[in-house]
């Protein structure tokens, strides 16, 4: 039997004899408590940093045995003792058990003592902990993003993924003096295929001392089944970054109403400024493609860069890349959806490639069955703590286009405005007048014609058409368009 228990022992202390963990730093600074640590994406990776836990966050943990209880309150800081947080590694990561083998008897065992086991450097069972802790977080994600939605070929599962995380967005404004003003997220919409998030606060700092904004995902180091340790540490990982020096010639400004101006950056930001000057709001959309994956796995300083899937090359198809595409497209603001719909087997032909693009008719002006009218009073709304207000001619449009595959190939959420087009509508049905909405990307465009009916008080969608880059599609396939 004494045998056995020590085989036991060892194999239980198999999955500690590995590589020291990252280094461990202490925050400084007023806005260092919760969200200035950076981690990178993997568990594995070389070079990490985490935050320091106090004794009082260690508390907040389970404690399953009284011998933990007495050490947790007979020591002043649990930063590098390696007998707490070695019981608090066993506790949490018990050794998988295996069946017993005839030949475990006959092997020569030394029983390993859990003094023994402690012998380590200081600070390499909390790293331990850290690290196993952050795997096994990421391993439940990842099981949350399997199941994939079929009209939009993106995970079916994302608020429940958002939530589990504990994930959360966080912008960092920085001034030229090099000081961070770090908000907190102050509203989350969750839609179909993306999410909105918005900042507000009565105490902005002055915009024209502001040099660069900086959007992050940050993620709680520690986790227990879904919840979230109050002021424990955070990791933060770089979405986007923009310029705000000379903010009106660098961003679009999409429309306004008696309050705010709107000012539309690339990547689905939008900053809304006050008519008397300042920041009243920012807004930002992000489409569901990879967002856990941009939000959690990039650092503070470096973003996560976008996974690449490749087709499967066909030298059979003379057309192969050209047709099969799937587009689902919302239109939306704040909860009210304008426009939801799926549109399948797009294809283009090859007499349609012109000036880089494929072309993709969605809608048709000569098909009246495919005309769409917007449901409800269009318009992109806002809010702050005292003030609430709606710019109209304004929303939000979420572009999620599939190749044939049923993988995502183009994938947009962003702030757009309808424009009044200065040529009447050429439909005898349609009298009103005409806009027009485009958006444009490194990927491809989007060209959407509208007109106003009086008699309904609708906007239709008469005429709707994907482009497509050529130097997108001949990555994407492997092919020479």
């Amino acid at each position: 039997m004494a045998t056995g228990r020590g085989w036991i022992l060892r194999q239980h202390s198999l999955g500690f004899l590995r590589s020291p963990g990252p280094v461990v730093t202490h925050p400084s600074g007023k806005n260092a408590d919760a969200m200035s640590s950076s981690v990178p994406g993997s568990a594995s990776a070389k070079q990490s940093t985490t935050l320091a836990l106090p004794l009082s966050k260690v508390k907040g943990m389970q404690i399953r045995s009284r011998h933990w209880k007495s050490a947790i309150k007979s020591n002043s800081s649990v930063n590098f003792d390696s007998s707490l947080w070695f019981k608090m590694y066993t506790s949490t990561f018990p050794p998988k058990r295996k069946k017993w083998r005839a030949k475990s008897v006959e092997e020569p065992t030394t029983p390993l003592s859990p003094p023994e086991s402690q012998e380590r450097e200081s600070g390499y069972w909390k790293k331990e902990y850290i690290l196993k802790n952050i795997a096994a977080i990421r391993s439940d994600i990842i099981q949350l993003l399997k199941p994939i939605n079929t009209y939009t070929g993106l995970p079916l599962k994302m608020d429940k993924a958002i939530k589990f995380s504990g994930l959360r967005w966080v912008i960092i404004l920085k001034d030229k003096n090099g000081k961070e003003h770090i908000t907190d997220q102050s509203d989350i919409s969750l839609n179909e295929t993306s999410i909105t998030i918005s900042w507000y606060s009565v105490k902005w700092p002055c915009l024209e001392m502001l040099s660069t904004l900086q959007l992050c995902g940050v993620t709680p180091v520690l986790l227990n089944k879904g919840k979230v340790y109050k002021n424990g540490p955070w990791r933060r990982s770089l979405i986007s970054e923009y310029d705000l020096a000379n903010l009106s010639e660098k961003a679009n400004m999409i429309g306004c109403d008696p309050f705010v101006q709107l000012y539309r950056f690339d990547q689905g930001l939008l900053v809304g400024l006050w008519k008397k000057n300042g920041i009243a709001f920012i807004m930002a959309s992000l489409h569901h493609h990879q967002l856990i994956e941009r939000s959690t796995l990039g650092t503070a300083t470096v973003k996560h860069p976008e996974a690449q899937d490749k087709a499967i090359l066909d030298d059979v198809d003379p057309e192969y890349g050209m047709h099969g595409y799937q587009l689902h497209i919302d239109l939306y603001s704040s909860g009210n959806t304008y426009m939801c719909s799926t549109f399948r087997s797009l294809f283009c032909t090859k007499d349609y490639i012109r000036n880089g693009y494929l072309r993709l008719s969605v809608i048709s002006y000569k098909n009246n069955a495919q005309h769409l009218p917007l449901v409800g009073n269009v318009g992109l709304s806002w809010r702050v703590d005292a003030f609430e207000g709606n710019v109209k001619n304004c929303f939000i449009m979420d572009v999620t286009v599939l190749d044939y595959s049923q993988k995502p190939f183009w994938c947009v959420s962003a702030p757009v405005y309808m424009i009044l087009s200065a040529k009447p509508s050429v439909l005898y049905q349609y009298l009103g007048p005409s806009y027009v909405v485009k958006y444009v990307d490194s990927t491809g465009k989007v060209h959407m014609e509208l007109v106003w009916m009086e008699e309904t008080n609708e906007y239709y969608v008469v005429n709707l058409v994907l482009y497509l880059s050529t130097r997108k599609v001949n990555s994407w396939f492997g092919t020479n368009y």
